[in-house]
């Protein structure tokens, strides 16, 4: 598929001579269909702040932990200690949540609060690096599964388009790519460490970082104050074992929770040009269920309505759910909303058939769409 099949084909076989007429049309039609939508949900109020909701949560996450930690020392040297590992890790990731609410703005009005509500959670509460993952999460909901430009889809482990599992140079990257739909969800208990890493990569580097060294203090303080009690409470077996079960949990959870949100759904050549609306509809998948299921989640099983209105507060997302599913379909945009199992059988298959060489990303609803000149 070409980028000038993709971009520039209208529905109407406009000539080449009227063609940058009917262009500008469409994207003004096109802006419109998401400017409508906005001016349905600001007056509803769904872009109002939750600060009761986020506030509640700012309160309990912290005596939480703490009285995790005090049934850790009532616990004492035991390998009971790993099931404490594991709710501290569940715990981390409900606490990762909020901070990526926070980075977003959801919280406060105050940029400058939500900033550094932000900090204090994801590096001092979590342990990992905000400006690195703000730099890589900006950069995705940008361009959502856009090749070469959304850093989620990079080429790396994981080859999710054929292109990338074709590049692999070695017998062993190509089995690897082969088969990896067999081992892309145990891998995922890598994710926290790679998580941690990357962040304090950054900070340590020799690019430019806003507030290095507090986030470099922080990370120390959180990372030394886990490590302490740990060693201070138990053995140093069972401490190590605790630590390890604490970060691989945290990564598996984690990931499994963004998995399901773009993986497995339209792929991009990288110089196509999308507007807003359909970019991000089209390329985000959202999870069913009830309540239990956004809290899971963090929300992030609204990946849609995140998508489109990354401030607006977690709460709100389920509210205002319904009013983008009318309008997506009122303008005939595939709106896409499956359970968590089914989920994660997509991605599986996706994954595995990019691995296995035998899909074409490009060929997809969105192509379609792109062909009937809707982009």
């Amino acid at each position: 598929m070409t980028d000038t099949m993709v971009a520039d084909a209208p529905a109407d076989q406009a000539t080449p001579a009227t063609a940058p007429r009917v262009r500008k049309e469409r994207n003004t039609r096109h802006l419109s269909d998401f400017t409508d939508l906005t001016k349905r949900v600001k007056a509803e109020g769904l872009m109002a702040r939750s600060h009761g909701w986020y506030i509640s949560r700012m309160v309990a996450y912290p005596l939480l932990l703490g009285g995790l930690a005090w049934a850790s020392v009532m616990i004492g040297d035991s390998w009971w200690q790993l099931g404490m590992a594991f709710l501290v890790a569940v715990l981390m990731t409900q606490i990762a949540f909020l901070g990526h609410d926070a980075a977003h703005r959801q919280i406060f009005t105050s940029p400058k609060l939500n900033e550094w509500t932000s900090l204090v959670v994801i590096n001092l509460f979590v342990g990992m690096g905000l400006g690195w993952w703000q730099i890589k999460h900006s950069k995705h909901h940008a361009t959502p599964n856009q090749a070469g430009r959304d850093p989620d889809v990079r080429r790396g482990t994981v080859a999710y388009t054929p292109e990338d599992a074709r590049s692999r140079s070695t017998a062993f990257q190509r089995w690897l790519s082969r088969y990896q739909g067999v081992w892309f969800f145990p891998i995922m208990t890598l994710a926290g460490l790679q998580l941690h890493l990357a962040g304090f990569q950054r900070l340590l580097s020799r690019e430019p970082v806003d507030r290095r060294w507090t986030e470099i203090a922080f990370i120390v303080i959180r990372q030394a104050t886990l490590v302490t009690f740990a060693f201070l409470v138990m053995s140093w077996p069972i401490a190590l074992a605790f630590i390890a079960v604490e970060v691989m949990v945290f990564g598996f959870y984690l990931g499994m929770s963004f998995a399901p949100n773009h993986i497995g759904m339209p792929m991009v050549p990288k110089e196509v040009r999308i507007d807003f609306l359909r970019r991000q509809v089209l390329m985000s998948r959202n999870i069913s269920g009830g309540r239990h299921v956004d809290t899971l989640l963090g929300g992030l099983n609204y990946q849609i309505e995140h998508h489109l209105f990354p401030s607006m507060s977690r709460p709100n997302l389920r509210k205002v759910a319904p009013m983008v599913r009318e309008h997506c379909e009122r303008l005939d945009i595939k709106y896409h909303e499956t359970s968590l199992a089914r989920s994660y059988v997509e991605v599986g298959r996706y994954i595995n058939r990019v691995g296995r060489g035998n899909i074409d990303v490009w060929a997809c609803p969105l192509a379609g769409s792109l062909r009937a000149g809707l982009v």
